[in-house]
């Protein structure tokens, strides 16, 4: 796949100490550095000069997923290695390079004490910043430099603010629409499916904007769009998964109840297909009050025995926060729902879990029971939080709206975003 005259551009042009390029997801950022790398790695003066090549990733995993594996599609195992098995190294075109995930601020301690000729970072907005700044005193050798890609976050995020300090930086900034390989299809869903939302503007535009009112705004607009008839009733359920949250300190418990249904595209596919898989919001329960362990399991197992006439294999995904009210679920489930197995939830970060659902909701792959009222109220009233820290989103949670369904939902569904995105 030829280069693109922008690809092209920042290969010539990104010869300051720090070259960034910010933007739309899915738009060619990364793209190009597949051979930018190499020229990197490969310079006389940088392989002639002491310190380390340092590659971080919001995890080891995503930095392997986004740029180790397609550069060894591209160049071949004998020059881009396999990471380690501990995953904390990996050989590029010769060059031994140290791997760090940035998400926590424990990896800093890791690069003290270091010397870094050449660093490559990938989604530097999802790093944490105690790691950066200790980076900022690591590139110490004349031919230090940085290349790193982020999609853009609000406007007052930390990463944004280095970004315009007017240090030694390069910026590039891209939309979607700067790939041609992409398909028009895949262009068009993706704009249906993040519009109306702060995520067109920063994942469509390439825009630094904050994340303000309403979260689900296309469901509070018009929550009946999502709400399936009063004569419904379940027919082609495959399985059932329930999200359960536990309460504690002003939170309440929360059970939701979710099957996968499939469908033909006359029932309501946005996307156009013959037929399809939607999930299904089948009931949901909020308890507010103080319970112990063994009402709780009373409600819980109450509450699994209403789906148990559905016919299918129920997955119960609980918060993992809680362990001993996990075991008190599974014992209760073993002896009066034995049709139910009890397994920890993934607890996907907050966001990915809204843009997942958000997704879900502009395709017409998540609708609700009309029992599933705590969830449409939920989602309707969930709202950004206009005291992020860091610039950093955050769904609001003073009380004003019902987080604790929202997680329960999120549970159930969280371990399908592979399939349906």
């Amino acid at each position: 796949m030829p280069l693109t005259d922008k690809q092209r551009d920042f290969i010539v042009l990104a010869n300051h100490r720090w070259n960034v390029k910010t933007g739309a997801v899915r738009s060619g950022k990364t793209y190009g550095d597949y051979f930018l790398i190499p020229d990197r790695i490969r310079d006389p003066e940088r392989r002639a000069s002491g310190g380390i090549i340092l590659l971080v990733g919001a995890t080891s995993a995503t930095l392997a997923r986004n740029i180790l594996d397609p550069m060894r599609k591209l160049w071949g195992e004998s020059l881009v290695g396999r990471p380690a098995s501990d995953g904390g190294a990996v050989t590029l075109f010769g060059e031994r390079c140290v791997i760090l995930g940035a998400s926590n601020a424990g990896q800093v301690a890791k690069i003290q004490g270091a010397s870094v000729k050449y660093c490559y970072g990938d989604e530097v907005t999802t790093w944490s910043p105690d790691l950066f700044n200790m980076l900022k005193s690591r590139l110490d050798r004349p031919c230090s430099v940085f290349d790193g890609t982020c999609n853009p976050a609000g406007p007052g995020h930390w990463f944004k603010k280095f970004l315009d300090s007017g240090g030694n930086i390069y910026c590039q900034s891209y939309i979607i629409d700067d790939n041609p390989n992409l398909p028009p299809g895949f262009v068009a869903s993706l704009k249906n499916e993040y519009t109306g939302t702060v995520w067109y503007d920063r994942y469509i535009l390439g825009r630094w904007v904050a994340a303000e009112g309403a979260v689900y705004r296309r469901f509070a607009d018009n929550p009946g769009e999502f709400i399936l008839p009063a004569d419904w009733s379940p027919q082609k359920l495959q399985r059932v998964m329930v999200g359960v949250d536990f309460g504690g300190n002003r939170s309440a418990t929360a059970f939701v109840a979710v099957g996968e249904e499939t469908c033909r595209g006359a029932d309501g596919d946005k996307s156009g297909r013959a037929d399809f898989n939607r999930l299904v919001v089948l009931n949901a329960e909020r308890h507010s009050d103080a319970i112990d362990g063994d009402a709780l399991s009373a409600r819980f197992c109450e509450f699994c025995a209403g789906l148990e006439v559905l016919g299918c294999e129920v997955t119960v995904y609980c918060d993992n926060a809680e362990p001993v009210l996990i075991r008190t679920l599974k014992a209760a489930a073993r002896e009066r729902c034995p049709f139910v197995t009890v397994k920890l939830a993934l607890k996907s970060p907050v966001n990915d879990r809204i843009r997942f659902t958000l997704r879900l909701l502009a395709s017409g792959r998540l609708v609700l029971a009309e029992r599933a009222g705590t969830v449409a109220a939920a989602l309707r009233d969930a709202r950004w939080s206009d005291r992020a820290e860091s610039g950093r989103d955050s769904r609001l949670d003073d009380g004003s709206s019902d987080i604790d369904t929202l997680d329960a939902l999120e549970y159930a569904i969280e371990r399908e975003m592979r399939r349906y995105v």
